[in-house]
């Protein structure tokens, strides 16, 4: 299954009134927000009977999908903390399911970390307690996507960034920019497709940032009204090139096969299913960066089950659970150790600290600017949604 449902991972978010990353923290002001997240644990006591986690599809594999691919019994062995599991289709989906209360912790994506944080729904993370968080790789520790202020909100899973596929018969010579999907995408019309999310648009600012440096765009998450504006135009223009917008990986590798879809933006394991196929395609993580994602196991701030919440994030990010779960999924593990386990990191890059610095990790837009600018608000990720309707039409 790997990335077959990652769904649209992305949704409203209502305004956040908030003055400061801190405050944003403290006032939890997101949609039905209102308490804090409370405090991290000091200490653990006796493991309870049971955990109940929220995850995308492919994170919590107990067998049941597939008799090999199961590192959920190990745990339970281990612990004595009986698994409850569901999964969710997007980032929105799970915000409301982490406000029912009925989960004890949460796989949460960068479009929906800090809005939980912000709704007082997790809890701040003693990274102390979970022997497994020293081997995570240092570039993934205390990012603006799982940490406020220097305190820790989770342990990263795995990470990916959002490449360009193409087909190496017709788009030639091989690129190297994004430009083929932009400006230059006029040469592939019906043939271009695109991720189908409003986080869609930072794929846009990061396009921007080194081809309109007036704009003086700092970080795709963080655009103020014209810095906005001008990433809607440039996708708005892409509109009439697209063949279709996708969120199924399925159905790229079937675009790709059929030649539906000839260059657009997609994942490492894409490529890896189409080039066991034969396929004449290739990816390249294009001159300009890329957006990608690096997900965060949280644990929620009324846990019933917080001594096996903190067994579970512990046992998944370490070694051989983090090896087994990242592949299945198809991305990075999140640490060096992990790929002991694994015969296929050198092809994600897992570990390559100058390839993940041009990744830009998906992070909730907020009003208060994630790139340090006081002296205007941003673009928040409601406003983000409705402008993403309005470019698809």
């Amino acid at each position: 299954m790997m990335h077959m449902t990652r769904g649209i991972r992305a949704s409203a978010l209502t305004a956040l009134a908030i003055g400061s990353i801190v405050a944003l923290t403290a006032c939890g002001t997101s949609s039905g927000g209102g308490d804090t997240g409370g405090e991290a644990a000091e200490e653990l006591g006796e493991m309870e009977e049971s955990v109940s986690i929220l995850a995308w599809p492919g994170y919590v594999e107990d067998g049941s999908n597939d008799p090999e691919v199961d590192w959920v019994t190990g745990f339970e062995e281990e612990t004595g903390c009986t698994v409850e599991s569901k999964t969710y289709g997007t980032s929105d989906e799970a915000v409301n399911l982490m406000k029912t209360g009925d989960y004890d912790v949460v796989a949460a994506s960068g479009d929906a970390t800090l809005r939980l944080i912000a709704g007082g729904d997790v809890a701040p993370v003693n990274t102390d307690l979970i022997p497994s968080y020293a081997g995570v790789f240092d570039f993934l520790k205390d990012q603006e996507w799982n940490s406020v202020d220097g305190v820790s909100y989770g342990v990263p899973h795995g990470y990916g960034a959002n490449l360009l596929l193409y087909n190496t018969e017709v788009v030639t010579p091989a690129p190297t920019s994004w430009d083929v999907v932009f400006d230059g995408a006029s040469a592939y019309t019906g043939k271009v497709t695109a991720y189908d999310s409003p986080i869609y648009i930072a794929d846009a600012a990061v396009y921007l940032m080194h081809h309109q440096p007036d704009l003086k765009i700092e970080n795709p998450y963080a655009l103020d009204e014209e810095q906005f504006q001008a990433a809607v135009d440039l996708l708005k223009e892409q509109r009439p090139h697209i063949s279709e917008y996708w969120s199924d990986y399925l159905k790229e590798i079937q675009a790709f096969e059929t030649t539906d879809s000839v260059v657009g933006t997609t994942w490492q394991v894409i490529q890896n299913v189409l080039s066991g196929e034969e396929a004449p395609t290739d990816v390249v993580l294009p001159e300009e960066g890329a957006t990608g994602w690096s997900d965060t196991w949280m644990i929620a701030s009324e846990a019933k089950s917080p001594n096996c919440a903190y067994a579970w994030l512990d046992w998944i990010a370490s070694p051989e659970t983090n090896a087994q779960a990242t592949a299945y999924f198809g991305e990075a593990p999140s640490s060096q150790e992990a790929c002991d386990y694994r015969d296929d990191c050198e092809a994600y890059h897992a570990g390559d600290a100058d390839y993940a610095a041009q990744i830009w990790y998906w992070t909730t837009p907020i009003a208060e600017c994630v790139d340090g600018r006081t002296d205007v608000e941003c673009v928040d990720y409601a406003a983000w949604t409705e402008a993403w309707a309005e470019i698809k039409g």
